[in-house]
């Protein structure tokens, strides 16, 4: 009986532990991502909603074949990517404009994620995170 109350309590103990950042904040933890390089950390969007429109269609254009025309990760191409394409609509509530910007800047190793720069201007890319801000 001793070994089964031992058991029990280290099983919760380390529920607990695990869930302590959902218990103290309520809100679930953000998705484990890599740091922003220091060339891209604290830049922010110089354009407000308004350019969501512009970038609504650069991303139709450049993004919509993997990501899907919502974001979700579920364009016509995703089904032969691995790793899927992210799913931007819930990426975007977890994550700053710095790190949207380096991401599409610079791709990511080791996914189908290209880099655009040199094929955005870098004002459509922030065009782009405008319109990424606005999905559901």
């Amino acid at each position: 009986m001793k070994k089964f109350r031992l058991i029990l309590a280290m099983a919760s103990l380390s529920w607990l532990t695990a869930c302590g950042a959902v218990l103290s904040s309520g809100n679930p933890p953000a998705v484990a991502l890599e740091a922003v390089p220091a060339e891209f950390a604290g830049n922010t969007n110089p354009f407000g909603a308004d350019a969501a429109s512009v970038g609504e269609a650069v991303f139709m254009a450049s993004c919509k074949s993997c990501h899907g025309p919502a974001g979700h990760g579920d364009g016509p191409a995703s089904s032969a990517l691995e790793p899927s394409p992210k799913n931007l609509a819930e990426l975007q509530s977890q994550v700053a404009d710095d790190y949207l910007y380096w991401r599409i800047s610079n791709g990511k190793a080791g996914t189908s994620m290209i880099g655009w720069n040199g094929i955005l201007a870098d004002e459509q890319i922030w065009q782009v995170i405008s319109f990424i801000r606005t999905l559901k």
